[in-house]
């Protein structure tokens, strides 16, 4: 009795998920990364500033006061006022959550319709394959920033503009990453005990393959964000982006830069913003990249 009691005990205990294992070595792997962690408390933060920032700035970003124009950094006005004398600190705050919905927003699109031609290039292979590489390499011609420029000239000035064309211009990496990790993938045996088993492409790409390589997916995903957040900077400093008085930091670095010499602040500011943005991407998708990584050692 006691025997059928202890074997129906150990029967009751289930073994750990595989999934579960290996998302404790990654986050183990990236808790080892220091730069990685500072990366990703950054994010964090300015995600957090981005939803609650907004209610709580002291100034409207977009109310002009031309009596307190090209203050300097002070108690009332942290990071000073700009040349229509707007809070340029509230301005940042509210610039935020614009910034972070550019990038994630153009990299969720470039993502999308990259994984798709990625997939379908890389399991059919043959024509499919050659047509669809064609199409990826006409992109990869020209340098990103001139191919996202040529595009918002084309569709015309405004920030959703901005995002299509900074989406447009991700597709190729996504779509080269994914072809190249579906060709190693759908060579498994486990692919050909699927296929012998009856199952249809779609299940086979979606259920099968796609779970399989979403680790390249994902550190690309992180790191591509940096580049949209800058692509899409450069690009409404350029006046092609968001209009003002939008409080967008790359604007707000263009109308800065005329006051360079008299009241530096202006364009410091929004451009520091930038960086540590950018910077933060940049440290956390290395460093998940290296977590991501089965070579690399715990």
């Amino acid at each position: 009795m006691a025997e059928t009691t202890i074997n129906e005990a150990k029967n009751d205990i289930k073994p750990p998920s595989p999934h579960l294992e290996n998302l404790k070595t990654v986050f183990k792997k990236l808790r080892a990364n220091k730069a990685a962690m500072v990366g990703g408390f950054l994010i964090l933060f300015f995600i957090i500033v981005s939803i609650v920032g907004p209610y709580l700035t002291p100034h409207d970003p977009y109310v002009t006061n031309v009596s307190d124009k090209l203050h300097g950094p002070s108690a009332e006005y942290w990071f000073g006022t700009d040349n229509l004398g707007r809070d340029i600190f509230t301005r940042i705050i509210h610039g935020m959550s614009l910034t972070l919905y550019i990038g994630f927003s153009s990299v969720i699109i470039g993502l999308v319709i990259g994984v798709v031609i990625g997939l379908i290039s890389g399991y059919y292979g043959k024509k499919i394959d050659a047509v669809l590489m064609r199409f990826i390499d006409v992109l990869l011609a020209f340098p990103g920033i001139l191919l996202a420029l040529a595009i918002v000239s084309i569709l015309g000035a405004s920030l959703n503009n901005v995002i299509i064309a900074v989406g447009i211009f991700s597709v190729p990496m996504f779509a080269r990453i994914v072809r190249g990790s579906t060709l190693a993938v759908k060579k498994l045996e486990y692919v050909d005990a699927v296929k012998a088993l009856g199952a249809s492409d779609a299940r086979i790409i979606f259920r099968h393959i796609l779970p399989n390589i979403m680790s390249p997916i994902i550190v690309q995903a992180t790191i591509r964000m940096a580049t949209a957040i800058l692509t899409a900077a450069g690009l409404s400093f350029l006046g092609l982006g968001a209009q003002p008085p939008t409080p967008e930091w790359g604007a707000m670095l263009s109308a800065g830069r005329n006051y360079m010499w008299d009241s530096p602040h202006i364009a410091l500011f929004p451009g520091l913003a930038i960086v540590i943005v950018v910077l933060s991407f940049n440290l956390f998708g290395d460093g998940l990249r290296d977590a991501l990584d089965p070579k690399m050692k715990a």
